[in-house]
Order: C-alpha cells, then sequence, then structure tokens
C-alpha cells in the first residue's frame, strides 16, 4: 500500500529587491536559506523582487545574481522576476473585489500622519477610483505564527490596520505579491531577516484566505553594522563582493552558528556548512553584530 503521506521536498527561496548590490547581511540571509534548503535534500529558487521600478536601478539584479555565483550559491530553475507577474496580481485583486474585500483609498499621507494604524477611512469606497490605493480589509483579531527561530509570534488585533495591495502610483505592495509568488512556486520555507516579521502575518493571512496554505518560517537575526543599526543598502552598507570571499563565509557561517571551520577553500567550505548546518542554533536570536574583520 502506497503512503499517502511521503514527506514534502522542502523548497526554499531567496528574493532580493534590486535597489543596488548585495552586502553582508543580504548575504547571510542568501546563505542560510542555501544551507536550510539543500541541506534537507531540497531545492532553492531565486526569485528578484523588482516590482518597484523606481528603486530598482539598471543592472542591479545581474550584479545580484553574480555576486550569489561568485560565493557559490548556484539556485535551481529559472530566476523569477515579479515584474513578470503583473497580470496574475491583477487576476487576484478581481477575485477580492468580487468578495468585495478591497477598497479604494484616497487619504493623502498628510490626512494619516501621526496614526499607528490605518482607521478605515475609504472602506466604503468599493468602486475602482481613479489615482486611489487599493487596501484590503483585514479583519481586526489576534494573528499567531508559530516560527522556527523566534517561537509563538503573536500580532495583536490592537496593531492591525487595513493594508495597501497596489498603491497610488500603480505599483503593487512588496507584501501582497511576496505572499502570492510564494504560493505560486510552491515555497515550503522561508528564512529571511526578522525585520520583515510584520509582513508575514499579513501574507500567512492572505494566503490562508485564497485557500492555500503557508510557508514555514525562520525569522533570522539582523545583523547590525558599527553604529548599531540595521546594515542596509539606505545606510550605505558596502556590496560584499568588495569583500574577501573567503573571510566573508567564515564570517557569516560563525554568525549562523557554524562551529569554526577547517582549513578549506570555499568550495569545500559550502560542501563543509552543508553537512553541519543546525538552524536551531540560532534559536531566540534577534540581532547580530557586523563582524570586526568586515570592517575597515
Amino acid at each position: 500500500m502506497t503512503n499517502s503521506k511521503l514527506p514534502i521536498r522542502v523548497t526554499g527561496r531567496f528574493a532580493p529587491s534590486p535597489s543596488g548590490p548585495l552586502h553582508f547581511g543580504s548575504l547571510l540571509t542568501a546563505l542560510a536559506s542555501y544551507l536550510d534548503a539543500k541541506s534537507s535534500g531540497g531545492q532553492w529558487r531565486v526569485r528578484i523582487d523588482d516590482i518597484d521600478p523606481p528603486r530598482s536601478p539598471a543592472g542591479a539584479a545581474d550584479d545580484i545574481l553574480q555576486t550569489l555565483e561568485q560565493f557559490g550559491l548556484h539556485w535551481d530553475g529559472p530566476v523569477i522576476y515579479q515584474s513578470q507577474r503583473t497580470g496574475q496580481y491583477a487576476d487576484v485583486v478581481d477575485q477580492l473585489r468580487e468578495a468585495q474585500l478591497l477598497y479604494y483609498c484616497t487619504c493623502t499621507r498628510a490626512q494619516l500622519k501621526g496614526l499607528s494604524h490605518y482607521p478605515g477611512t475609504c472602506r466604503q469606497q468599493l468602486q475602482p477610483i481613479s489615482g486611489a490605493a487599493i487596501r484590503i480589509h483585514m479583519p481586526k483579531m489576534p494573528y499567531v505564527l508559530q516560527d522556527r527561530l523566534q517561537g509563538r509570534c503573536e500580532y495583536p488585533a490592537e496593531q492591525q490596520s487595513d493594508w495597501i495591495v497596489k498603491r497610488k502610483d500603480g505599483l503593487w505592495a512588496y507584501q501582497f505579491a511576496t505572499a502570492l509568488d510564494d504560493t505560486q512556486d510552491k515555497i515550503t520555507d522561508v528564512v529571511r531577516g526578522i525585520d520583515l516579521l510584520d509582513t508575514t502575518y499579513r501574507q500567512t493571512w492572505l494566503q490562508q484566505l485564497l485557500g492555500h496554505s503557508s510557508p514555514r518560517y525562520a525569522h533570522l537575526p539582523v545583523v547590525l553594522g558599527s553604529d548599531g543599526n540595521k546594515l542596509s543598502k539606505q545606510n550605505w552598507a558596502k556590496p560584499v563582493a568588495q569583500f574577501n570571499r573567503t573571510r566573508v563565509l567564515t564570517a557569516a557561517g560563525l554568525l549562523l552558528g557554524l562551529p569554526q571551520a577547517p582549513d578549506l577553500d570555499d568550495n569545500e567550505w559550502l560542501a563543509w556548512a552543508l553537512s553541519n548546518w543546525d538552524i536551531d542554533r540560532l534559536t531566540g536570536t534577534r540581532s547580530v553584530a557586523m563582524p570586526d574583520s568586515l570592517i575597515d
């Protein structure tokens, strides 16, 4: 008799926004998601989240892909580009509109200034309005996520608000597109920074609303620069490609809880890291410091 409950093959992903070169924090996330998927015999996909053209310089996506290859992080299947899926996002909007779950928001930033959450001002505007943002009505109730690293995480009802799925400028919202893409690509495991935890509640709620299961999540600690702030492109974090590859991999491995590696070349190091990977070593960790070896 065939066992109908065969284990699900792990499919992980790395989904950078092409707003600039990969910095160390992004490389750490890429490496962790790669090791987590590959150590389980699964697939590792790469998706370029390029739904915000004004923030995507020409050549940035190619630079990111070249950097991943430079560090030996080779993906499975074709690279996916969110910009090629806008028609699919529109189809889901039509579905949600028919169910009267969407409305058109004409509020300005000045009107919303100082508010901790959107008060639902435009909920009765169900018909399309030119130049308006599109919001989805998210019921106010506690949402609970069991994270692989951070444990039980709760999103209190008082912190929730209706969120934008399509902006006034016609661009799709990150959390909307990401939720749909993870479903379409059959992603089983998402390993990403804890700074994105708040978007996860919304994404899993939308996936379940549409009748889909959600991935397992592991929210990694963020990397803090020497100033104590999150390492990011906005803070002028240096491209990781500028650093010595061996030094970067060694530092990243230690921050991800791997033991001190023996003297290996870079290709051997990745194979060693796969055999020694244990994401549970990061349980409860919310931030790590940029290694001194990578600070000039």
